[in-house]
């Protein structure tokens, strides 16, 4: 089995790596609290700042498409979606919801990269504000471990 004789600490080394982060603006208050707890993550992990790649988009529709164009620059070990999406009274959050991550599903498999989905899907900002912290924190070390793994199985 791949990564049996890895310990966790191998799996989570970040020194090496190259990260870049797609942050959507929308909810901006509760997607600055996830980046800053993710960027925190990253480089306690070892990632260093310069290795590290941060851009802003206007909403979780236009994540994808920020990411596919840092994928397709071949120079990260992993990428990061982060945003918000609250449910309103209409049906816009389903298809945001849906379509956001259907394309952050899809950069990952038609560019062999992982990407650590923390765009956040939520009833009320209650929910959110509660999640933003442990999701960031998530999403760095989901990055890292898969960009080590894949690494390993190459």
């Amino acid at each position: 089995m791949f990564g049996a004789d890895k310990g966790t600490a191998d799996k989570l080394d970040g020194k090496k790596l190259h990260i870049g982060i797609v942050q959507a603006r929308f909810n901006e208050s509760i997607t600055d609290a996830l980046a800053q707890a993710c960027r925190d993550e990253l480089r306690a992990l070892g990632v260093q700042d310069k290795h590290i790649t941060h851009v802003k988009v206007p909403g979780a529709l236009e994540v994808p498409v920020a990411l596919q164009a840092m994928a397709e620059r071949d120079e990260f070990d992993a990428l990061i979606a982060l945003g918000c999406i609250i449910r309103g009274e209409t049906y816009h959050f389903e298809l945001v919801a849906n379509e956001s991550g259907a394309g952050v599903t899809r950069i990952g498999l038609d560019y062999q990269l992982p990407v650590a989905n923390a765009i956040l899907t939520t009833e009320n900002v209650e929910q959110a504000v509660a999640r933003q912290t442990d999701k960031g924190r998530d999403a760095a070390r989901v990055a890292v471990e898969m960009a080590n793994l894949l690494d390993e199985l190459s």
